[in-house]
């Protein structure tokens, strides 16, 4: 028997919201092949940001994780540290399982030190090295690798993480999640469905409602008989509303059902896994969808470099607009307007919904 047989409590360290959970999943999916009788337990963040959804509500019900411990970002209060380190020591971990990003090589030794002070002895895929930190060039697509790839090769040692199997995205959503899904979407009936969310907690990465607007009204003749679907958070129910007016107003359109802040996570992934396509920001929602298969038209801001963040699969249509600024990471962008995002159009947002869903042909009378 090897090592990891022995293995009775494992520690996960994995700050983020939506977004940085859903990429971690074949990771997560790594770990519990790796240790499967093993206690599985994670250290994250509570979100600051209201729109922003825990691991808790995204891995609960998955059964890749069993419990979790609290952390608070930015903490530096002594007491806290040590009332953190003194509940993961009282746990007794055997390992810990590193999956955050890369934030430099001093932190990743200053994190090392924590955990070895909380009495862990083995360390899995803390980045010591600058390969570790930073994403490889990958010449096949001449860009970087994904975020999910960098993680899971910092952890190559217990195994493939199996990127491009579907399995490893699976967040095994439940019977009771599949049938609130189907409840709400009660009113589209058998109509095919489109789902859309229009929000962002960062003002860098927001498109405009008025050009949500727009591509909707321009959608609409398109898809008669469709359904639209708006998910987000409570917060962006009025915006998702307006967008969707153009839509409302059109002849022979199904029915718009406002989803905004009704859902569960992993109940917003059902019904994206119902959808016949996905269109919205770089967002939490946006890596919901990709990881039930769902293809994805994503409106991206430059403020990543490309690739690293996009939705995973080969089925989705990213639109990002290399500018001279990009890779800012600003989350509030005033000197240069948002060029980056402002600058996509209706016309090439739209271009790609018809790609990955052409519109039905409609009889011309003679």
């Amino acid at each position: 028997m090897d090592e990891n047989s022995f293995v009775q409590r494992v520690l996960i360290y994995r700050l983020g919201s939506l977004g940085d959970t859903i990429v971690a999943l074949p990771s997560l999916h790594l770990v519990e092949r790796a240790f499967p009788r093993a206690e599985r337990r994670m250290l994250t963040n509570f979100p600051v940001a209201s729109k922003a959804a825990a691991a808790q509500t995204i891995l609960d019900g998955s059964g890749l994780v069993d419990g979790y411990f609290s952390y608070t970002v930015g903490l530096r209060h002594l007491n806290k540290l040590a009332e953190l380190r003194s509940a993961i020591r009282a746990w007794r971990p055997d390992v810990l399982v590193y999956l955050m990003g890369g934030r430099g090589v001093r932190i990743a030794r200053r994190d090392a030190l924590f955990f070895r002070s909380c009495g862990i002895k083995r360390l899995i895929g803390i980045p010591f090295t600058r390969d570790m930190q930073l994403h490889r060039y990958r010449a096949a697509t001449g860009q970087l690798e994904a975020e999910a790839a960098r993680m899971s090769r910092c952890i190559a040692e217990l195994g493939d993480a199996r990127l491009d199997d579907a399995k490893s995205w699976d967040l095994r959503i439940t019977e009771a999640e599949h049938r609130a899904a189907e409840t709400v979407l009660e009113p589209a009936g058998k109509r095919p469905i489109i789902a859309i969310s229009v929000g962002t907690k960062m003002q860098a990465k927001d498109w405009g409602v008025e050009n949500w607007g727009k591509l909707l009204a321009a959608m609409a003749p398109l898809y008669p008989g469709f359904a639209l679907v708006l998910i987000g958070a409570r917060e962006e129910s009025a915006a998702s509303e307006l967008a969707a007016e153009g839509w409302r107003n059109a002849t022979g359109t199904g029915p718009v059902i406002n989803l905004c802040g009704f859902l569960t996570p992993r109940e917003s992934a059902a019904v994206f896994q119902r959808a016949r396509c996905f269109v919205g920001h770089d967002s939490g929602p946006m890596h919901m969808a990709a990881t039930v298969q769902t293809p994805c038209v994503a409106v991206f801001a430059a403020r990543n470099i490309p690739a690293v963040w996009f939705p995973y699969g080969e089925n989705n249509r990213v639109i990002y607009h290399k500018v001279d600024c990009a890779g800012c990471n600003l989350e509030t962008c005033i000197v240069q307007e948002k060029k980056c995002i402002t600058s996509i159009t209706i016309d090439e947002v739209l271009a790609c919904v018809k790609e990955i869903v052409p519109p039905p042909l409609r009889l011309v009378s003679a």
